[in-house]
């Protein structure tokens, strides 16, 4: 007779009289031991004792495994005294102590963006961004550790906040501060947190930024707002998100945008591939998670068709969802019915549907008024950068009582008893409740790196103060770093054929009002 054990690598470490990892809880353990088939371990009866004992040990442990929603310690990150094991303490995070298993996370991460490991083998020889000094306002997961290692490697010094308030991987902030960033981050910020962390980076004596790059534009409006004298050293801008990039684009039309902007977002790397392919398989991943919600049959309203939305729509469709669009823009709008949608106005179905999700980048799209009018156990979220596209200040009047019912999502219930489910209160879905597909981000991480170094060496007078396209030359070779994944072999033009379309046969391939099927107001970088 034999016993399954699945996690022979603790009965080897426990035999060696090895401490173990702190990514191995007792919790971790005991799921993996009754629920995995994977890499089982046959363990004859005669051994059973030794097991027993090897489980005791693992079950007195004190409990050290690095989750981002550990609540162990309640006390405030502002609060604590930190430092590295190297003395340095030029951080703020939730707790030091998870940086091994942060560091295991970001090396996986490493395996699925080949491009920015590219960029750091490249980089060994030159430093294009020598005396760089970056902050940045990001999602700090393990891609965001990759991208950020990778501009140190190329010779950036880093200073880095979190711009949404629940996306931080504790983890991973605790790896980067113990490899010498300076982080100030941690899951679950207030808002007073947010915009302490932003100001810690920002305000440091003895070092000033002069590149920003940016997620969503509070770290450009804080500047603006409170140092704007930073901005006669700061070369540039470089912006990832549509609700940060409406913000530049407002200050370019009041005459307020002092140095150049990179449009990310708008970039052919970003719109086709993060906006689509990221959302794509990360709103199943989202929503499974924390709603256990079978999606076969299910009646589901998605609000802007984007590329954002296409992926939503697809991936739910894909699944069985009955989807509804909503949309303002009538070219959007004829895509999304030539695509198999029915193209509604969200009051004629709020009362029908099961999940509400918005994708606009716009400000009250679902307002209280559709919230009342909501069925039973609707669930309603936000993939959009920004919490202002559903009004949940709305709900927090007295007559309504929250509940919470796990990490990131609140029952809201009427006095009727009616209740919706609110993920992550309105805030961006994915990156706070589940993850994102590692390889899409590459392509991202990698644009914004390009951006980044074509920004802070370009010419004076190559760029004004204006707000800008990638050059299509940069996107095209974003695309070609992440081809050999694929066993990928692209053709080659003849001297021939190059010269019958007019074109240089190692690109750029399209002219620059070439958009894939996507239309920008933004003005192209020089080529």
């Amino acid at each position: 007779m034999y016993l399954l054990y699945t996690f022979s690598c603790v009965v080897s470490q426990y035999e060696a009289q090895e401490p173990l990892s702190a990514s191995h809880s007792w919790q971790t353990l005991w799921a993996l031991l009754f629920i995995s088939h994977r890499g089982a371990l046959m363990v004859p009866c005669d051994r059973f004792p030794h097991y027993v004992q090897v489980l005791k040990h693992i079950c007195a442990l004190e409990y050290t495994a690095s989750y981002t929603d550990s609540s162990d310690d309640e006390t405030s990150p502002r609060d604590k005294q930190q430092k590295n094991s190297k003395g340095n303490g030029d951080f703020c995070i939730k707790n030091i102590k998870q940086a091994d298993f942060g560091r295991r996370e970001i090396e996986i991460a490493e395996q699925e963006m080949p491009a920015l490991m590219a960029l750091r083998k490249r980089a060994q020889g030159e430093k294009p961004l020598a005396g760089a000094k970056v902050v940045g306002c990001t999602h700090i997961t393990a891609q965001t550790a990759v991208l950020m290692e990778t501009l140190s490697a190329l010779g950036a010094q880093c200073r880095w906040a979190a711009c949404n308030i629940y996306s931080t991987q504790n983890e991973v902030a605790a790896a980067l501060a113990e490899g010498g960033f300076s982080v100030f981050a941690w899951k679950g910020e207030s808002e007073d947190d947010f915009w302490w962390c932003i100001d810690r980076c920002v305000n440091v004596e003895g070092w000033q930024p002069n590149m920003i790059l940016d997620d969503g534009g509070d770290l450009t409006h804080w500047i603006y707002k409170k140092y704007p004298n930073m901005f006669k050293k700061i070369k540039g801008i470089v912006e990832e998100s549509v609700t940060g990039v409406h913000r530049l684009y407002q200050l370019s039309k009041a005459g307020k945008l002092c140095v150049p902007a990179m449009n990310v977002n708008d970039s052919v790397t970003k719109q086709k591939f993060d906006n689509l392919y990221c959302c794509r398989e990360s709103i199943l991943d989202g929503l499974k998670r924390t709603t256990d919600v079978m999606f076969g049959g299910k009646q589901v309203v998605v609000c802007g068709y984007g590329e954002v939305g296409k992926g939503c729509c697809a991936a739910l469709k894909a699944m069985g969802s009955i989807v509804y669009v909503t949309e303002i823009d009538p070219i959007c709008a004829l895509q999304a019915c030539m695509d198999g949608f029915r193209l509604v106005k969200l009051n004629e179905v709020i009362r029908q549907v099961d999940i509400v999700i918005t994708c606009t980048g716009n400000k009250n799209v679902v307002v209280r008024e559709y919230l009342d009018r909501m069925k039973n156990g609707c669930i309603v979220c936000n993939m959009g950068h920004s919490n202002t596209e559903i009004d949940v200040a709305s709900l927090r009047t007295p007559e309504l009582t929250w509940e919470r019912v796990r990490s990131q999502v609140d029952h809201v219930i009427w006095p009727d008893g009616k209740r919706i489910v609110l993920l992550a209160e309105g805030r961006l879905l994915n990156l706070s409740c589940s993850t994102v597909p590692t390889f899409v981000l590459s392509i991202t991480a990698t644009t914004q790196a390009l951006a980044l170094i074509e920004l802070y060496n370009a010419p004076e007078g190559r760029y004004k103060q204006d707000v800008y396209l990638l050059p299509k030359k940069m996107d095209e070779y974003v695309a070609s770093l992440h081809l050999p994944t694929f066993d990928a072999h692209l053709t080659e033009l003849s001297d021939e054929q190059a010269k019958y379309l007019g074109l240089n046969k190692n690109g750029p391939f399209k002219p620059n009002y070439y958009r894939y099927e996507n239309t920008s107001k933004t003005t192209s970088a020089p080529a």
